[in-house]
């Protein structure tokens, strides 16, 4: 040993023993450097509003209060190009691909409806004989369940990674809002019964209703909503972003004969609690319960996370009666950011800051009143399913001979009757082909093809693919049309939704709360990347029937614990 080394060992001894020679004083060996685990929010919280075309974020935004969508913007994540990649874009398909991350090809969900063949019947999306009501209502009211649905949901999936230890429920006034989101494995979903005003369920996921939920339902919080008028929050010459509150081509709340404010909502009798759906009231009414199901169900106190999936449905109510453009659609929003923001304090307080992780996006958009297109010279119109029926019926008939060969038109599809045609004997080639020509005949549509042969037919990009990711062949129909933009199956007042535009197709989306960063990205994200985010974020598998793609932006950027 050389002699500098010789005077290193030398200080470091005398070092080491001054140290241990300190009274009261213990040196502890270093650890060892844990394995960094991620922390799980508490809870997580997917809230869909109903209908939300992605503008109303930034076209009422400067009359948002500062704690509702502004906070959700201003602290959360905003992805402001999330489109859906399929069509028919209705609630029901919607709903099923934010939670599963898949498509109608897969999932099953191919719309609120669709006809089966195999029995010959309309098919409600979540149909379900097996079942009965639970609450005080029709029996066909809780005749429901996940039944029809193909894959597992995201939901599904979080209970799956920890031996079902997590709590979900799903929470809407529409039984496919709350249901579909919920999936196979939930320990509850509730959704409202408007003969009685009151939230119910089946017997798919309890025998009888929680007594926090019969006491809810005894206090009939609807009644009382209904009891007062709907006036406008604001001064009406404030709403400076809608039209008149006049206009010939609004509906009316069922109940009442005139389509301007106040909104007489307790001179409604016949059939209020049906009327309650069409008030921003209802949306409140949502919230309400989603807390007491928060606060009695102790979500958020497990060890693992629990998830609640709440639909806001009220506002695709008031879309279809009266129009993106109304004073009532307006106001809805200005109300629904005010219960966004009282929840959000709830969840401050109740979970913590930090703890909770929420998304909030929509299951579609909905199209402009065609009246008010006209108005400004816009091309645009309503055509009727039940029409397009007749005429096909009765060209068939005139030219072959064949009498009802159409079964149903819906989802903007033909479905034929092909077991009569072949036990006729009648030429399907001939019968298709005149479908095919009699539709082709009407200026609204552009174009027409069999479904089945849709990777062939010369359609434009981004109709064809999301033709394809909607297209079933359990339960699709037989023959697609499409139409002119601007055009859609409905009557000429109010408006809907359904079809490949953006109007419909182009939704908000935002994730706020447990490791979410501030940011946005104007990248095109898809409805399918919803689930698959959140199992990235949680680290969970992602839903069985998963086609979605997980938006970095959000799981790279996010907060550290």
């Amino acid at each position: 040993m050389g002699q500098k080394s010789l005077i290193v060992v030398c200080l470091l001894l005398i070092m080491g023993a001054g140290v241990a020679a300190q009274p009261g004083r213990k040196v502890a060996a270093k650890p060892l450097e844990p394995q960094q685990q991620s922390a799980k929010p508490k809870l997580i919280v997917g809230i869909v509003i109903d209908q939300m075309r992605w503008d109303y974020l930034y076209r009422f935004n400067q009359l948002y209060s500062a704690n509702g969508f502004k906070r959700l913007m201003g602290e959360g994540f905003s992805c402001d190009n999330t489109l859906i990649p399929y069509t028919p874009t209705y609630t029901a398909p919607g709903h099923t691909c934010i939670y599963t991350g898949s498509v109608p090809a897969v999932h099953g969900i191919v719309g609120n409806n669709w006809y089966d063949k195999s029995r010959n019947v309309n098919v409600y999306c979540t149909d379900d004989s097996t079942v009965t009501t639970v609450g005080n209502a029709p029996d066909d009211a809780g005749k429901m369940s996940p039944e029809n649905l193909w894959t597992t949901t995201i939901t599904d999936e979080l209970r799956l990674s920890n031996n079902f230890k997590s709590k979900v429920i799903g929470i809407a006034l529409k039984d496919r809002g709350a249901i579909l989101p919920a999936g196979h494995s939930a320990n509850a979903a509730y959704w409202y019964d408007d003969k009685g005003g009151k939230w119910i369920s089946s017997t798919y996921y309890m025998k009888q209703a929680p007594d926090w939920v019969n006491n809810f339902n005894a206090k009939d919080f609807a009644g009382t909503y209904m009891s007062k008028d709907w006036n406008t929050l604001l001064p009406i010459d404030q709403y400076d972003l809608s039209t008149p509150d006049n206009e010939p081509y609004e509906n009316a709340i069922p109940g009442e004969t005139t389509v301007t404010f106040p909104h007489k909502l307790c001179a409604i009798t016949m059939g209020k609690y049906n009327s309650f759906r069409t008030t921003p009231f209802a949306n409140t009414f949502t919230f309400d319960f989603a807390k007491l199901a928060i606060e009695n169900e102790k979500l958020g106190s497990n060890a693992v996370p629990d998830f609640l999936t709440v639909s806001i449905s009220s506002t695709d109510y008031v879309g279809h009666t009266f129009g993106p453009n109304s004073v009532e659609a307006e106001d809805t929003y200005l109300r629904l950011d005010k219960d966004i923001a009282s929840f959000l304090d709830y969840l401050d307080q109740k979970a913590g800051k930090g703890n909770y992780l929420i998304f909030l996006t929509a299951d579609h958009g909905a199209a402009h009143v065609p009246g008010f297109l006209a108005e400004h010279k816009i091309p645009g119109g309503a055509v009727s399913d039940a029409e397009i029926a007749k005429e096909i019926n009765t060209a068939i008939e005139t030219t072959l001979g064949f009498k009802n060969a159409v079964l149903s038109v819906q989802n903007y599809q033909v479905y034929l009757n092909f077991a009569e045609i072949e036990k006729q004997g009648k030429d399907k080639a001939a019968i298709i082909n005149t479908v095919v020509k009699a539709l082709q005949q009407k200026p609204y549509i552009v174009n027409v093809f069999e479904t089945s042969k849709l990777a062939s037919t010369a359609i434009p990009e981004p109709q064809k693919e999301m033709m394809a990711n909607g297209y079933n062949p359990k339960r699709s129909g037989d023959i697609q049309f499409t139409f002119k933009p601007g055009y859609f199956d409905g009557g000429s007042k109010g408006t809907t939704h359904g079809l490949w535009n953006p109007y419909d197709a182009h939704i908000p989306l935002l994730f706020f709360g447990w490791n979410i960063q501030p940011g946005k990205t104007n990248r095109e994200t898809h409805m399918t990347d919803i689930s698959a985010t959140l199992a990235a974020l949680l680290q969970i598998q992602m839903p069985s029937g998963c086609v979605g793609k997980v938006i970095t932006e959000i799981t790279n950027n996010k907060a550290h614990n």
